[in-house]
């Protein structure tokens, strides 16, 4: 089975590509294999800079709601593949850019929470429609995003905030048009790859240990609640609801829309 993403690397810039159509939702195996592209980058000599985006409707919609509606037992290594991406990213010893555009859901809000920089077009869309879904997780790498008031109305009520709005809060460090939006992130990168490797590396390390509290710490605490959620049958209306298109019923009355 092929890979939901590709990675070339040139002049000390790896691009990493994510093209699993038609949203770029990642089942059980691609989010452990992306996880172990982007450690592996981390690792290798050539590498500066990574460069993280993808191709298609949008930049990612998380998880394959229709694996896990059709193979529920599989939430506990889903959460891991999650937690391990996105600590991937967090943790690299090389600056990670995410270039986004389109929809950023739920597990692509992990991968953007979890960058150093974020480029978006101007048609990216941000939003954690997890509580619609029967899920936790997301809110711990919003919270790296965006304040935390405007997290939790974001949370709470599914509705996501535009590129423009993202920019204005300062979780953006550029915001184009959608066919820049390669050649605006390579530019940062190639600013990036141009410096001393064993100095940006140790730059990354040195940041992420100033950081207030610990990012992975807060995403494990919520992927428990996870798990709590799945156990639920409100989480299996949901998902069911979200696969066939219609309302979620939650004790004889309609919920938001799937």
């Amino acid at each position: 089975m092929s890979q939901p993403f590709r990675t070339t690397i040139t002049d000390g810039i790896a691009e990493l590509v994510i093209q699993r159509p038609p949203v770029n939702a990642l089942d059980d195996a691609g989010w452990h294999a992306l996880a172990d592209e982007i450690a592996r980058i981390g690792r290798l000599p050539e590498a500066r800079v990574i460069l993280l985006r993808a191709e298609g409707r949008g930049f990612c919609a998380g998880v394959d709601i229709k694996e896990l509606d059709a193979h529920p037992d599989r939430i506990v290594s889903v959460n891991a593949g999650n937690y391990r991406s996105f600590e991937a990213v967090h943790r690299n010893p090389l600056p990670v850019i995410v270039a986004v555009h389109g929809f950023v859901l739920g597990g692509g809000i992990g991968l953007a929470g979890a960058a150093d920089i974020v480029v978006a077009a101007d048609d990216a869309s941000f939003g954690v429609p997890e509580v619609d879904r029967g899920a936790m997780g997301g809110g711990a790498h919003l919270q790296r995003l965006f304040p935390v008031q405007k997290v939790r109305m974001m949370y709470f009520t599914g509705e996501p905030i535009g590129a423009a709005e993202a920019h204005r809060l300062g979780a953006v460090e550029r915001v184009v048009p959608r066919e820049q939006l390669r050649e605006a992130a390579l530019a940062i990168a190639a600013k990036i790859a141009a410096k001393s490797g064993p100095m940006i590396r140790l730059a990354k390390e040195s940041l992420n240990g100033i950081e207030d509290g610990n990012l992975e710490d807060k995403y494990r605490w919520e992927q428990g609640f996870t798990l709590q959620a799945y156990m639920s049958k409100d989480s299996a209306e949901t998902r069911r609801a979200f696969v066939e298109k219609r309302d979620a019923q939650f004790d004889g009355r309609a919920g938001a829309k799937a």
